[in-house]
């Protein structure tokens, strides 16, 4: 598993209107234009350099070119929408290990299972549960472990998937037609496996799997999709091309 800090680093952004700015910019170019301070607050360029590494390694880039240019154009549109946030929470856990691994064994069981609430100790023993197999967190001392614990809480928040401040209260979102068929060409590109029935990813959809299943099948979905499923095996073929499926989805 490969590690990185990019879970505190993000949990401790206070402007995410620099995610657009890094999608085009760097700080070289910035510098050149009059410095960073005119497209933030934050004081220092060393704080925002660290910002600018995990903006563009976690929340922007993709391994696979047509969803980075999904994540790209719902940026540019607007990047504090929920439906972004969305995308971006997609786009980190595909590129962030320890977010996905936490993701996976706290937040989704915790979601699915019915609980309001999430507390810092359960993340915490996760990371201790991990750090026994993972070379690289056994020099993560007690702090650091806290510490990430609560910024990985904190970045669900931004992401819209919890709110409130000292009590996080998970929210259950539902996808639109919109995030439903996006959220059907992310799962179609990012599964390493042809048969999607037993994805990991399919916990991202927000929806128990027979409900997601049913929706799927839906006729007015057709034109975006083919569906192959038998109960143990499920193929999706998307239809329209990845660089335009967003522009289209949202202006038709």
């Amino acid at each position: 598993m490969k590690l990185n800090s990019d879970i505190n680093v993000l949990g401790s952004l206070p402007d995410w209107s620099l995610i657009k700015v890094f999608l085009s910019e760097d700080m070289f170019s910035i510098q050149e234009k009059g410095g960073i301070h005119q497209y933030t607050s934050i004081k220092t360029d060393k704080s925002v350099k660290r910002f600018e590494k995990a903006i563009k390694t976690t929340l922007i880039h993709n391994e696979r070119p047509e969803l980075e240019t999904i994540v790209s154009q719902a940026i540019n549109l607007n990047v504090t929408s929920s439906d972004t946030l969305l995308l971006l929470f997609w786009n980190a856990s595909a590129n962030n290990e320890l977010l996905f691994h936490l993701n996976e064994k706290v937040f989704f069981p915790a979601l699915y299972s019915g609980r309001v609430s999430i507390k810092n100790d359960e993340v915490k023993a996760c990371i201790k549960e991990l750090k026994q197999s993972e070379i690289d967190l056994r020099k993560w001392s007690e702090i650091t472990i806290t510490t990430t614990a609560s910024k990985y809480l904190t970045l669900l928040k931004k992401f819209g998937l919890m709110e409130g401040s000292l009590k996080k209260i998970m929210v259950h979102p539902h996808l639109n037609d919109v995030m439903f068929i996006l959220y059907i060409y992310w799962i179609a590109a990012i599964s390493d496996i042809p048969n999607l029935v037993n994805s990991p990813w399919l916990s991202y959809c927000f929806s128990e799997k027979q409900s997601f299943i049913d929706r799927l099948l839906q006729k007015k979905y057709s034109k975006y999709f083919n569906v192959v499923y038998t109960g143990d095996k499920l193929n999706i073929e998307t239809k329209l091309p990845y660089e335009s499926i967003y522009e289209y989805i949202c202006t038709s």
